[in-house]
């Protein structure tokens, strides 16, 4: 059974950066893409980025595109989502997930996380 567990989330001011680690354990990491998605309190789960098992393919939601990068370590079986100049409206629960090929549509993912909260103050 796969675990994914998201850490590094918390409570930063307007401009500020974090990096939100996902360690994954129960499936063979190396075979899987990796995605992140977001929800903000009232709204849908949107897509953030995703991730090849190779590395060699990386997608962004357009809102993102240039401020957060999306990396992965398969020797320590972990994701990583780093974050710059955070903004309000980026509050949310962040969510990683499982995939066999990488895709911006949760109904693609077979795994999630629980979610670590991001909450950026202005």
């Amino acid at each position: 059974q796969a675990h994914l567990e998201e850490s590094g989330g918390g409570s930063v001011q307007a401009g500020d950066s974090l990096t939100l680690s996902c360690v994954v354990s129960g499936v063979m990491f190396s075979r899987y893409a990796m995605g992140w998605f977001r929800q903000a309190s009232g709204t849908e789960r949107e897509f953030v980025s995703t991730i090849s098992w190779s590395i060699a393919s990386i997608k962004y939601a357009d809102s993102v595109k240039g401020l957060f990068t999306t990396y992965r370590d398969n020797d320590r079986t972990t994701v990583y989502l780093q974050m710059n100049n955070l903004q309000p409206e980026e509050t949310a629960d962040y969510y990683c997930a499982t995939t066999l090929l990488g895709s911006d549509s949760e109904e693609e993912y077979a795994y999630w996380g629980k979610g670590t909260k991001v909450t950026v103050s202005s």
